[in-house]
C-alpha cells in the first residue's frame, strides 16, 4: 500500500510514525457538472504527530467549494458533507491502513 507523501517504507516505519503520534488520513472532495455530482476520497496521507491535520484537506476543500455545489440536487448536500469532513481532519484510516499492510505480509509469508 503506498501512502502519498511517506513512500513505500516496512511496515516497521509506518508503526513508528504511528507510534509517534502519526495518523492515515483520507481527505474527500466534489466535483459536479449539471445533473452529475460525484464525492471521491483523495489518495492516503501519513500526518505526521504534531501536524496539522485540516491544513492538507485545505486543497480538497478548495477544489469543492470551487466545483462541487453546482450539481443538482446532490452538489449542496455533498459539499456541505465533504467540507464538514476536511475541516474535522478527515477521515483516519491509521487502523485500517496498518492492518492491510500486515494482511498482504502474512499472505506472503513475511514476518513483520
Amino acid at each position: 500500500m503506498l501512502v502519498k507523501n511517506f513512500g513505500s517504507h516496512s511496515i516497521k516505519d509506518y508503526e513508528r510514525e504511528v507510534d509517534r503520534g502519526g495518523k492515515f488520513v483520507i481527505y474527500r472532495y466534489c466535483i459536479s457538472v449539471i445533473f452529475l455530482t460525484y464525492k471521491q476520497p483523495s489518495e492516503i496521507y501519513l500526518v505526521r504527530g504534531g501536524e496539522y491535520m485540516k491544513g492538507r484537506g485545505v486543497f480538497f476543500s478548495l477544489v469543492t467549494l470551487l466545483l462541487g455545489w453546482w450539481g443538482i440536487p446532490w452538489g449542496p448536500v455533498y459539499t456541505v458533507q465533504v467540507l464538514f469532513s476536511n475541516l474535522r481532519g478527515g477521515i483516519d484510516v491509521t487502523d485500517e491502513v496498518l492492518d492491510s499492510m500486515r494482511n498482504q505480509l502474512n499472505v506472503r509469508g513475511q514476518c513483520f
